[in-house]
């Protein structure tokens, strides 16, 4: 009788620690469902957003860890575990990251540089940013720097491609008077004689205007380089802010100085763009900032047409293209252009080159046309991922 006794309690202690353990997963298992669903509205693109949390569980309890620059969103994600009754440590760390030392924020320093997917030179080429853009960042490893663009994009820079400036920095450069390059592509010399060169200048890069006579601008870098920069290649910046006027005109001339530029996979400068680096470009030196990539632009402006009614479509719009949704797959955008009329549309594809939707048309495009999905108006229309940098300003400051 009394072995029979122990086993019975035996059994019993492992039913309770059994529905205990099973307890336990599955308010583990709902703690991480909560965090996803924190993850989904508040950072649905990592592109964009950083919100990389993980749930540890250990003798005392959970304890939720990992990083994030979306503080509003680890608050978010406290009250509505608050709110179901879930205890978890928080651990998060919130980003810019405490060994930064102020040094938030970094402006360009070289005339494209290099923003990689990952912490080393060999890691695949995400985007571009060009010199004077200013950008915030979030965390060092090495030499290297998460960064992010006026266009939300995270990426990693090494140091060589940035100036590091805190607060104050940061203010005395965005207050200055400046320059914008406004030539395809030149150089900056270190004296009047334009002979010896200080750096290699490509359109859009900003500068620190120190003074000016008739024939050259003299300019200050980030780190504090000073150059000539010949007059007819370039404006002063708020001289140039004042006069866009944001017209299809406008883009169509731009997207055509750079004809026969070559494609570069992550490109977003006048020495190489892929296809939404490219479009991307032609927006900024016309005054606007668009989305990085071309399944990011999709979302952008006012959709036009998605039946390949090319009647409808004005110059400026976006032309969207990739793989059709199915009843298995969904919608795939991978290229984009730009419709400049006559049937015809600017995109790049193996170079920035110029292709119809006419069939009788000697440049006739039937692979893409036969891929196309979608066409968006950006141009004028009012959408938060659109920006207007005379009204915003987001390179300059």
């Amino acid at each position: 009788m009394k072995r029979i006794m122990l086993k019975r309690a035996f059994v019993l202690i492992l039913i309770v620690l059994n529905t205990a353990c099973g307890l336990h997963m599955d308010e583990k298992k709902l703690l991480v469902q909560e965090i996803e669903i924190i993850k989904n509205a508040f950072a649905p693109d990592k592109r964009t957003a950083l919100f990389n949390l993980e749930v540890l569980d250990g003798p005392s309890g959970f304890t939720m860890v990992g990083e994030t620059n979306l503080p509003l969103a680890v608050d978010s994600l406290n009250n509505l575990l608050k709110e179901k009754g879930i205890n978890a440590t928080n651990e998060i760390k919130i980003l810019p990251a405490d060994e930064l030392e102020g040094m938030t924020k970094a402006v360009i320093n070289i005339s494209a540089a290099n923003l990689r997917s990952n912490p080393k030179h060999s890691a695949e080429l995400a985007t571009q940013a060009t010199l004077g853009t200013v950008v915030n960042v979030l965390k060092k490893e090495g030499d290297w720097y998460l960064i992010q663009t006026p266009d939300k994009y995270l990426a990693w820079v090494n140091l060589g491609g940035i100036q590091l400036m805190n607060t104050k920095d940061i203010e005395n450069w965005s207050t200055a008077d400046k320059i914008i390059y406004t030539n395809t592509y030149g150089h900056a010399f270190s004296s009047e004689e334009a002979k010896n060169r200080t750096s290699d200048i490509v359109a859009g890069s900003i500068l620190k205007l120190l003074s000016s006579d008739e024939e050259f601008y003299k300019v200050e870098f980030p780190d504090g380089r000073e150059a000539y920069i010949l007059k007819h290649e370039a404006q002063e910046y708020e001289t140039w802010l004042s006069s866009l006027d944001y017209t299809v005109e406008s883009l169509i001339a731009t997207s055509k100085t750079l004809m026969g530029v070559p494609y570069l996979w992550g490109g977003t400068s006048t020495k190489g763009v892929d296809c939404s680096g490219y479009t991307k470009t032609i927006y900024y030196l016309n005054g606007m900032v668009i989305p990085r990539d071309a399944s990011q632009q999709v979302h952008a402006g006012k959709p036009i047409d998605s039946i390949a009614d090319f009647s409808k479509l004005k110059k400026g719009d976006l032309l969207f293209f990739g793989r059709k949704a199915t009843e298995t797959t969904s919608e795939k955008v991978v290229h984009v252009g730009m419709w400049i009329g006559n049937n015809q549309f600017i995109h790049s594809s193996e170079m920035v080159r110029i292709s119809s939707v006419d069939k009788e048309s000697p440049n006739y495009d039937s692979y893409n046309v036969g891929r196309y999905l979608r066409t968006q108006r950006v141009l004028n229309e009012d959408d938060p991922l659109l920006q207007k940098l005379n009204i915003t300003k987001p390179i300059k400051d």
